[in-house]
């Protein structure tokens, strides 16, 4: 994968006013203990963190919250460990998630004078076995990866390229360009990599609305899923005759399945802290907030950091730079309820309020927090920002589709082969993520269905995989797409089960402010956990109900969508409408077969033993909790139905396969 940098720290001064440059350049020197101001000096210390000279081995682990949970920290006590006992000088880095989830722990070596190399899958295990090779100049073939091009180091002879893996060939990567490449936890590292140029540019070449018109041109829209155009709401904060406004990051990522703000955060912090300055100095903000669930501590953690070295840096606080422009960043901590990523909701709980929705108008834009002009981005619009100032709004607009400008990054997961978090352009079609990037369906079953979106999200079917992405042709399949969380489903998995699963998430979310939403999707979970039920746990008028539920379920979903309060209520029953939409058969096969295709509703299946290959062991009569099998010893046993409630204990005693689930 290629990482060309064109941008030194000296292309930052040149964006500053020459009264102040000095200034900029003490500030450097003094942060990376320089003697003086020479620019030889700073520029080979700059070159150091672009890893272009080196004079001893480079590691990189990747040390995000996937790469954790996979075992990283075991993997870099294991290479210290190695690194100490061999007496082996080596400089250990700690990256963020460059998007391969799945092959987690990853290490990346770079020699001096040669590409830097990825291994996957390096468990404390394999730490020996890989570094034993590679400090002989072999590259093991089992762990390999890829290596970087560039174009001044030496390649590795017969070892494949990183760009040219499927995973990376059809990406364009330019939020998660940094994100697994450079430390997350040095801002050094990302002003070499060309960080805080764009903010520069901003800050003392462009006034408020040129900023706003650079950022409309390029038709960027909000990447949080509402899909509205970012520099619109902009020109109306601008407008507003308030000597206050806000600015505000909304990194509330509560959707099961998505994880696309973690890692950006993650992984490159700067970005964001970047885009979130150029944002505040567009709306003419001076105070800025970034509402970030406190399950992220990672990206807490790092984002932290970045604001405390923004600060030494003099990127942050008054009069930055003799610009005039003053900007105070505050992370405020979410509880984690899903109801908060609605902005307004989000802007009671940074107000010390319980986080609940507000009818709008007046919206956010003219009458926010604390009753001022605010506007609220999510993490991916934000990061987008600093790359349309430092390229130009053409270089946006030209990739996509029609209606939707740019690139956008999902959270690949569910039954795929290569989960990860990949950076598309738009106008790519799901199936060429699903199958070209993401490898194809877990053991090459057939896929049934992507869920995107998230919770309010819809489910797509197979036959219509070749949509491509873009804002307005998912909707026209009854789905939407959200923040950017993309679950494979296949066919093992039950589409109902499905359903009731986003619904039960949705429905424990809910605010409870207003009636459609807080009772109405109770009612709808209610309604799938009937049709998923079998008839010996129905009492008294439970049939009935089930019978009368069914036929106001679609009904039901249509009268919350259109009468909720927020955008959570109103996309709230869009899990049961796609599926009912693309899956009525499967429903049907629930309600009046009461069977599951895919025998995951536990709850429906019926248990039986088969004669000829039950031995009469006795086994499962000493698990079975309710006495409902029969039988003597060495003679075929058999379960009474009304006494069956279905409990699987028979099934996992049996040795012999005699059980048979319907």
């Amino acid at each position: 994968m290629k990482h060309e940098i064109d941008n030194r720290w000296n292309d930052l001064v040149d964006l500053l006013p020459e009264n102040i440059k000095m200034d900029f350049k003490e500030i450097i020197s003094k942060n990376l203990n320089i003697a003086g101001t020479d620019d030889n000096l700073i520029n080979e210390k700059f070159t150091f963190y672009l890893k272009e000279k080196i004079d001893k081995p480079v590691i990189f682990i990747g040390m995000g919250t996937c790469g954790l949970a996979a075992g990283a920290d075991k993997t870099k006590a294991a290479i210290i460990d190695y690194l100490n006992k061999n007496k082996i000088e080596a400089l250990l880095l700690d990256v963020g998630c460059i998007g391969f989830c799945f092959a987690e722990p990853l290490v990346d070596i770079q020699f001096p004078g040669k590409n830097r190399l990825s291994f996957y899958n390096i468990s404390e295990n394999r730490v020996k076995d890989l570094f034993d090779n590679i400090f002989k100049d072999i590259v093991p073939k089992e762990f390999i990866l890829g290596q970087y091009s560039s174009k001044i180091f030496k390649a590795w002879d017969n070892v494949p390229y990183l760009e040219n893996h499927p995973f990376f060939t059809k990406q364009k990567r330019y939020v998660l360009k940094n994100c697994g490449i450079i430390n997350p936890e040095s801002i050094e590292e990302y002003i070499a990599f060309g960080g805080y140029q764009a903010f520069f540019k901003a800050i003392h070449k462009l006034t408020h609305i040129e900023v706003c018109d650079i950022v409309e041109k390029s038709e960027l829209k909000g990447r949080g899923g509402g899909g509205f155009l970012t520099a619109q709401k902009w020109k109306i904060a601008l407008k507003q005759g308030s000597y206050k406004r806000y600015m505000i990051c909304n990194a509330d990522e509560g959707d099961p399945g998505a994880f696309m703000d973690r890692a950006i955060i993650e992984g490159d912090p700067h970005r964001l802290l970047e885009g979130l300055a150029i944002a505040a100095y567009a709306i003419h903000a001076d105070t800025a907030f970034i509402y970030i669930r406190t399950e992220y501590p990672l990206a807490i953690k790092r984002l932290k950091k970045a604001i405390e070295d923004a600060k030494k840096y003099g990127l942050l606080g008054t009069n930055i730079y003799d610009s005039g422009f003053n900007l105070t960043v505050i992370i405020k901590e979410g509880a984690g309820a899903f109801v908060c990523g609605e902005e307004t909701a989000l802007i009671h709980s940074i107000e010390g309020k319980r986080g609940m929705p507000r009818p709008r108008p007046p919206y956010p834009a003219s009458s926010g927090l604390f009753n001022q002009p605010t506007i609220i981005n999510n993490v991916e619009t934000l990061a987008n920002i600093p790359e349309i100032l430092n390229k130009g709004p053409g270089f946006f607009n030209k990739i996509g589709t029609k209606n939707s400008k740019g690139t956008k990054v999902f959270a690949l997961s569910g039954k795929v082969k290569r989960a990860g978090l990949v950076e598309v352009p738009m106008g790519i079609s799901i199936r060429e993520i699903i199958y070209d990037i993401g490898g194809g369906v877990i053991n090459d079953k057939k896929l049934k269905a992507v869920q995107i979106g998230g919770p309010s999200g819809g489910c797509i079917p197979e036959e219509h995989l070749d949509i491509e992405i873009d804002y307005n042709s998912l909707k026209t399949l009854g789905a939407m797409m959200g923040s950017g969380g993309l679950v494979v489903i296949d066919e093992e998995n039950c589409i109902v089960d499905v359903a009731k699963f986003f619904i039960d998430f949705i429905q424990r979310e809910s605010c409870g402010k207003c009636i459609p939403c807080r009772e109405g999707t109770r009612r709808i979970y209610e309604i799938l956990n009937g049709i998923t039920r079998h008839r010996r746990n129905e009492k008294d008028n439970d049939a009935l109900a089930r019978f009368q539920g069914v036929l106001e379920l679609e009904k039901l979903s249509e009268v919350i969508k259109e009468t909720s309060l927020c955008a959570l209520g109103q996309t709230a029953a869009n899990p049961v409408l796609s599926t009912l939409r693309w899956f009525r058969d499967e429903y049907e096969i629930h309600v009046f077969e009461r069977k599951c295709p895919t025998k995951n509703c536990t709850e429906l299946l019926s248990y039986s033993i088969n004669s000829d290959k039950c031995k009469g062991c006795m086994a499962c009569i000493k698990k079975c909790p309710t006495n409902a099998i029969i039988g003597q010893l060495k003679t075929p046993h058999y379960i009474i139905p009304d006494k069956c409630i279905g409990c699987g204990s028979c099934n996992e005693i049996c040795k012999f396969n005699a059980i048979e689930v319907e």
